[in-house]
């Protein structure tokens, strides 16, 4: 709550977000030094996975299916992975993320965590998952995490890959009172705290096609959510 506190204050310096105005840092470097807020910033993302992935099972199952191997980009403790490594017994999955994210986390049978930089690489696989993560980077630190997603899906000769996203859509709907409040809010937090935003198919579109990909197809998913196919 701190970073909210310093909007004035920020708006006249040159500190990237108002959460380093508060802090001093960035959101993810106090991540990574605080184990307290690390590990509340996972517990809320696996929270959130628990929900959004028994609709995406049943709302959208069919685009997971076919898949011989998935890698959760961002996946934190891996709830979204389990998920869908459960449900399909024969995928494997794998969990990216930082090293001080999925440090002594254990995988089983067909989930595996591995540690890296999204910016720097990604593990090959059929089809990247992103849920989530997009929205907390602006337009050109997505088309780098994109291209290196992009690398993953072509790095083994893939064939039929693509990167599969969960986010916001604005105005991908008729929007209600509550759904419009509900975008208003995280735009404001994004804009806070990192340095994302929500966006609209239009903008969406403009980074998948910056990033060197051919097509997408939006999915509905979850109320304000949708599920994005991004193909080669």
């Amino acid at each position: 709550m701190e970073a909210l506190q310093c909007l004035s204050t920020w708006f006249q310096n040159e500190d990237l977000t108002a959460f380093n105005t508060g802090h001093g840092k960035c959101a993810w470097e106090l991540t990574g030094k605080s184990a307290r807020l690390n590990n509340l910033f996972n517990e809320a993302m696996a929270s959130d996975s628990a929900l959004a992935c028994g609709v995406v099972m049943k709302k959208c199952k069919g685009v997971f299916e076919g898949l011989k191997s998935l890698v959760d980009v961002g996946g934190g403790t891996g709830a979204m992975a389990k998920c869908i490594a459960e449900t399909f017994p024969t995928m494997n999955c794998t969990v990216f993320d930082l090293p001080h994210v999925v440090s002594g986390l254990q995988g089983s049978k067909n989930l595996k965590f591995v540690g890296g930089d999204m910016f720097e690489s990604v593990p090959s696989a059929d089809a990247i998952l992103l849920k989530w993560i997009l929205h907390d980077w602006n337009d050109e630190e997505c088309v780098k995490i994109l291209k290196r997603c992009k690398e993953a899906i072509g790095r083994n000769g893939n064939i039929g890959g693509k990167v599969i996203i969960m986010e916001m859509i604005l105005g991908n709907q008729n929007w209600d009172e509550k759904s419009t409040e509900t975008q208003l809010f995280f735009d404001l937090f994004l804009m806070t705290c990192v340095t994302g935003r929500e966006r609209r198919e239009d903008e969406w579109a403009k980074i998948f096609f910056a990033a060197g990909f051919s097509n997408y197809k939006i999915n509905p998913m979850l109320g304000v959510r949708g599920l994005i196919e991004v193909y080669p």
